[in-house]
């Protein structure tokens, strides 16, 4: 008979043969002894463990401990493989079903927000989601198998940083942040930040705000000198516009969304000429996001971004990432994410080229351990 097995919340069933446990309906509950923080299965320490099975027998400690350390190498050795998706309804996000596309391990989302209305809306906020949480964000994880995530503060709430921080903390190490900020802020408070795990500031000039354009350079300087990047949100022709300013900052530069490059024929927007300069010089990376952002084309294809897609990636591969958009919060109608995340099969159809997109580009630009 198998017996129900539940490690750190996670139901299966196991062969009690196989694990030398013996006959019997029995029930073995292992304590997990690290939080939410983990980057994929959590750790199991069997330092408490009940067994019950019909005879009301206490099996043998030592064979016990000798099955769960087998246990843990099976669920090291998952987590080497990846963490696994699974098809489940997720909040702010339209489908159910899991993508076709396999995350590989340490998969990174490069940019996501969390809502809480614990906090107050900035007075000049045009975007007010309500509330996409950590436990909401995390059900996506397991939705798509992403393991580690970048937090961005949302235009909704300004410079106010406390709900990314907030967010942060409570994922853990596997989450890094992106925060918003004027030139009045402190070098102490950058510094604060820094520790914390914040690794760039955003300048949202679609949705804005708090941010303008005469802070780009001067705030640039300041956060260069913990290694942070400037993320820019700008469209296609603003960032033309602005390319003189763009080629002199000092930090590397990062643009959301594919560069909010305009359909049809984005090769031929101006922003996509600036662009192509900044990266030739080195130090500047595109976020391959928010495929519905400029598409006309539209679900499921959106094939209509594939061409400027693959144009950045032939043109600096080693400095794409990919990111969800979670909660999409630009978007009435929720796109499905597993349909997204599939999109990268078009825009890189090669594995590895995949697995640089999603684990060794978002380790180096973010801070993240090397993916062994």
């Amino acid at each position: 008979m198998r017996p129900n097995l539940r490690v750190a919340g996670l139901s299966t069933q196991y062969d009690s043969h196989e694990s030398g446990l013996g006959g019997g309906n029995e029930t073995v509950e292992f304590i997990s002894l690290l939080g939410g923080a983990a980057a994929a299965w959590p750790l199991v320490i069997c330092n408490k463990y009940q067994v019950r099975n019909s005879m009301n027998r206490t099996l043998d400690r030592r064979r016990l401990m000798k099955t769960a350390g087998a246990m843990v190498l099976a669920t090291a050795a998952g987590t080497l493989r990846g963490a696994p998706a699974f098809a489940q309804q997720v909040p702010w996000s339209s489908g159910t079903e899991a993508p076709k596309l396999k995350a590989p391990a340490n998969a990174c989302d490069c940019h996501m927000h969390i809502y809480d209305a614990k906090y107050p809306v900035a007075a000049n906020a045009t975007l007010k989601p309500a509330d996409a949480l950590v436990t909401d964000y995390k059900l996506l994880q397991k939705r798509i198998g992403t393991s580690r995530n970048v937090i961005v503060t949302p235009s909704t709430y300004g410079t106010d940083n406390r709900v990314t921080l907030d967010a942060m903390a409570q994922i853990g190490p596997t989450a890094r942040g992106v925060a918003v900020v004027d030139t009045t802020v402190t070098d102490a408070e950058l510094k604060r930040m820094n520790d914390l795990g914040v690794r760039g500031i955003r300048f949202n000039l679609v949705q804005a705000g708090a941010t303008t354009t005469e802070m780009i350079e001067p705030l640039s300087k300041r956060v260069n000198d913990f290694g942070w990047h400037i993320q820019i949100h700008m469209k296609g022709e603003q960032i033309a516009a602005i390319e003189e300013l763009l080629l002199r900052v000092p930090s590397p530069i990062i643009f959301d969304h594919l560069g909010r490059l305009g359909q049809p024929n984005p090769l031929e927007n101006p922003g996509f000429k600036t662009i192509s300069k900044l990266i030739d010089k080195g130090r500047t990376w595109v976020k391959l996001s928010g495929a519905y952002q400029d598409s006309k084309v539209g679900p499921p294809s959106y094939s209509d971004t594939v061409p400027i897609a693959r144009a950045y990636i032939k043109g600096a591969l080693e400095r794409m990432v990919w990111a969800s958009d979670w909660p999409h919060p630009t978007e009435k109608n929720k796109p499905d994410d597993a349909v997204l995340f599939d999109l990268l099969t078009a825009w890189a159809p090669d594995e590895t080229t995949r697995t640089r997109i999603l684990v060794q580009n978002p380790a180096t630009l973010y801070g993240f351990p090397t993916s062994e």
